[in-house]
């Protein structure tokens, strides 16, 4: 029997804004990466550095962890393309920029994240910033690579909704993304006899997702030897953050302010919710019960709410919660096993405002994405695509 495209998909390619042979992918990198033997590598100055470790406490000459680069100029547009789309959801109405929307740090500004059938899903989506240099995927945990945790909203019935044989269907239905992807994968045919594979389209979102690079905040030209770059109170926020009474940067060590560890530290759930067990279930170790994975904290002024339920509305409520005292806030019934990091530090209100100026220096969107002006779909973009100031 004959697959047929939905009606949707009929409707976007009667309207589509080019035809096939017009659509050309960047041949130039991103900002951050430079160009060798075709394929795009980060230059960044964390780069001289060859501890991970730092010294002391976030030690400021720290390096950064291997990033997922190499890829090429056209795989990372053919994957800013899709993650643009709402071609890749079951209906075409949401896409990756939904729930991730760049002019608020990649993420969304809800609790729980809206998904295809409007809908709250679990989770407060998470930054995308920095993803690259990232081992672990989702707040539990359970994804190990970009391409591992691009397939975990395309197919979840409560986000996207979609199909791998339904996604794939309708991408070769569609003669712009088939050209597009043979200028992305040109090892894998010709535009007319290769049909669009799984694996190509989870490789362009991951070459996309690794070139969002965020590392020249006010703090890191600090970092760097800018000495005036910071303001008093947020070199103060600074000290604190690194000292051993807070122990901020045990945790959230910089460069990429994560140590990328799944910790237990006994977080309230939403008014409401049931208490979520985060990576217990998918790691099937009980000892990580109620842990989940430290988010960095980079472009988080940008990011509220916070936690993984969205369970604190501003960064002050969110400090403050580590002074509260270990413990204080895990469900009645639930023996969890706080990770030994979380103790009483005791920290003062002028020392919880400190951090949050500290915070805020770690902001830097200098090199968001441009938009596509149009998708190879013709469906609308998303109007979380907009920048900040741009009119509909």
């Amino acid at each position: 029997m004959r697959l047929r495209l939905p009606a949707w998909i009929y409707a976007a390619l009667i309207c589509a804004p080019a035809q096939a042979g017009s659509w050309r992918l960047s041949e130039q990198c991103p900002p951050s990466f430079e160009k060798r033997d075709s394929r795009c590598f980060l230059h960044s100055n964390y780069q001289q550095y060859a501890s991970l470790t730092g010294a002391g406490v976030g030690g400021l000459k720290t390096g950064l962890p291997p990033l997922r680069d190499g890829f090429t100029p056209q795989q990372i547009d053919l994957g800013r393309y899709l993650f643009f789309d709402p071609v890749l959801s079951a209906n075409g109405r949401l896409a990756c920029v939904s729930c991730h929307v760049p002019s608020q740090g990649f993420s969304d500004h809800r609790v729980h994240s809206i998904g295809i059938d409007g809908r709250a899903v679990r989770r407060n989506a998470p930054s995308l910033w920095n993803a690259g240099f990232l081992k672990r995927f989702f707040w539990d945990g359970r994804a190990h690579s970009l391409e591992e945790q691009a397939q975990g909203p395309l197919y979840n019935a409560a986000e996207m909704g979609n199909r791998p044989e339904a996604l794939l269907k309708t991408l070769n239905g569609i003669p712009a993304y088939r050209e597009l992807f043979a200028q992305a994968f040109p090892a894998a045919g010709s535009a007319a006899r290769a049909p669009i594979a799984a694996a190509q389209v989870y490789q362009a979102l991951a070459a996309f997702e690794a070139s969002l690079i965020s590392l020249n905040s006010r703090y890191d030209f600090y970092a760097q030897g800018v000495a005036d770059a910071l303001t008093p109170h947020e070199l103060e926020g600074l000290n604190i953050f690194r000292s051993f009474v807070a122990r901020c940067a045990e945790c959230h060590t910089p460069p990429l302010f994560t140590n990328q560890q799944i910790a237990v530290i006994g977080m309230p759930e939403p008014r409401g919710q049931p208490f979520d067990p985060g990576a217990g279930p998918p790691s099937g170790e009980p000892l990580l019960r109620g842990g989940f994975k430290v988010p960095s904290l980079r472009n988080a002024a940008l990011t509220a709410p916070y936690g993984h339920g969205g369970q604190f509305a501003t960064l002050r409520e969110t400090v403050a919660f580590y002074t509260g005292g270990r413990g204080h806030a895990v469900p009645a019934g639930e023996h969890l096993q706080l990770h030994w990091h979380i103790w009483e530090p005791r920290l003062s209100p002028t020392e919880l405002d400190r951090l949050v100026d500290f915070i805020g220096a770690l902001t830097d969107q200098s090199f968001l994405p441009t938009p596509p002006a149009a998708l190879p779909s013709g469906l609308p973009l998303p109007p979380e695509s907009k920048r900040d100031g741009e009119s509909s």
